[in-house]
């Protein structure tokens, strides 16, 4: 007997008979128990007064596992049973998954060659805890080219709430898979639905809003469970997107309590950073676009200072020059400059003010050389006295790792000993 679940997501409470029992696996003559399927999760409650922790669809039968450390003795084949729906999961649920319909027929208004890429809703915590979901999370993944930036999932967020709110009727019925196919712009996932070998789906539609003289928001193949009217739904808050495949896009959005915490954290949060920019929350973009344009100049400012000091510290260093070997050697520690720019800035001056350019600062070594003697020469030399490695061509050169502090590699450069 197939869960009426689908068909009658309202009813939370039910009498039965138990048809089998193998230990904690209980099947019923009949259940409103939802069992985990197309991105659902089961539901949880309890038969007989036994907590109900997961629902599965095993062989044609829907299979009710029972808590073990609950009592389930007086569960025999034959006994009548009260039954119970946790309430807080089962609307959950309801919620979550039309919401998910509702997102996809928004996202159809503003993406191109839109298709259904996956669905799930965060598991539920154990009916106890009274908390609708584990993480407040439901996902929806769309496949479409067009990139979903920020100002689309504003948007998504607008169009789902405005459908929430006009109170849009949602129906569900079984039709014939052909007929079902037939549907104009239909969500279809070959892969997951069921009913397909039987040549019947169930088709779910989003409504018209009332008086409204347009289509429906959304028509999708789905045996979850729903609720009867958007308006149900309550808040739906976007919370993120993410990549998680090529072509796809995901879209994490919370519903009621959970929408409604997040929506509160939001504020907050952009309170604070007004307070901290010292305007009000609809100046805040203008505000960071100020600071933004500050910190560049800043930085421009910055960039131009420490150049102007690297080139203060080669004037010094030209004057320190040596001679070894018959060589004009330019050897010196030069602060604020990565490896590579070491590199840049000692093949920029070899060959003008000396035949040897060797850069050193915080264990990095550059050498820049006419090529005679040959660069990677040097930085073989230093690290076969120091340690670490490098490499590079017969002009320029890298070396690091050196097991000495940079004023001693110098003295070796200058001295060659």
């Amino acid at each position: 007997m197939p869960s009426r679940a689908s068909q009658d997501p309202y009813t939370r409470s039910f009498e039965t008979t138990v048809a089998e029992r193998d230990g904690r696996s209980v099947v019923l003559e009949e259940t409103y128990f939802y069992p985990e399927g197309g991105g659902q999760p089961a539901d949880r409650g309890t038969v007989g007064g036994v907590p109900v922790v997961d629902v599965q669809n095993r062989d044609g039968r829907v299979v009710h596992e029972l808590d073990g450390e609950a009592d389930a003795s007086a569960l025999a084949e034959g006994e009548t049973v009260d039954c119970a729906v946790d309430d807080a999961v089962r609307t959950y649920c309801m919620r979550a998954h039309t919401a998910s319909h509702v997102l996809y027929g928004a996202a159809r208004r503003l993406v191109d060659d839109l298709g259904y890429g996956g669905f799930g809703i965060g598991a539920p915590r154990a009916a106890a805890d009274r908390s609708p979901s584990a993480d407040g999370k439901v996902r929806v993944d769309l496949s479409t080219p067009t990139p979903v930036d920020d100002a689309t999932l504003v948007e998504l967020e607008r169009l789902v709430n405005r459908a929430v709110w006009e109170s849009r009727p949602v129906s569900w019925a079984t039709r014939p898979k052909d007929e079902a196919l037939a549907i104009d712009g239909i969500a279809f996932n070959t892969k997951t639905e069921e009913g397909l070998d039987a040549g019947s789906v169930r088709v779910v539609t989003v409504g018209p809003a009332v008086g409204s003289d347009g289509g429906n928001w959304d028509v999708a193949a789905c045996g979850g469970t729903h609720v009867a009217n958007t308006r149900e739904i309550g808040p739906v808050t976007l919370l993120d997107r993410s990549n998680p495949g090529e072509g796809l896009t995901r879209v994490e959005f919370a519903v009621g309590e959970a929408a409604v915490a997040r929506r509160g954290e939001e504020k907050a949060v952009a309170l604070e950073a007004a307070r901290a920019l010292g305007t009000n929350l609809a100046d805040v973009p203008a505000a960071i676009e100020r600071l933004r344009a500050e910190r560049d100049d800043l930085e421009s400012e910055l960039a131009d200072l420490r150049a102007a000091r690297v080139d203060d510290r080669i004037d010094e260093l030209r004057e320190e020059a040596v001679e070894r070997d018959g060589d004009r050697w330019l050897v010196g520690t030069v602060a604020g400059l990565d490896a590579n720019e070491l590199a840049d800035r000692a093949g920029s001056i070899a060959g003008e003010d000396a035949d040897v350019v060797a850069l050193v600062n915080e264990g990095s070594l550059a050498v820049a050389t006419t090529g005679d003697p040959e660069a990677g020469a040097v930085v073989d030399e230093v690290t076969g006295e120091f340690g670490g490695g490098g490499g590079g061509s017969p002009t320029v050169a890298q070396g690091g790792g050196l097991g000495a502090d940079d004023e001693t590699v110098v003295a070796f450069l200058r001295d060659g000993e």
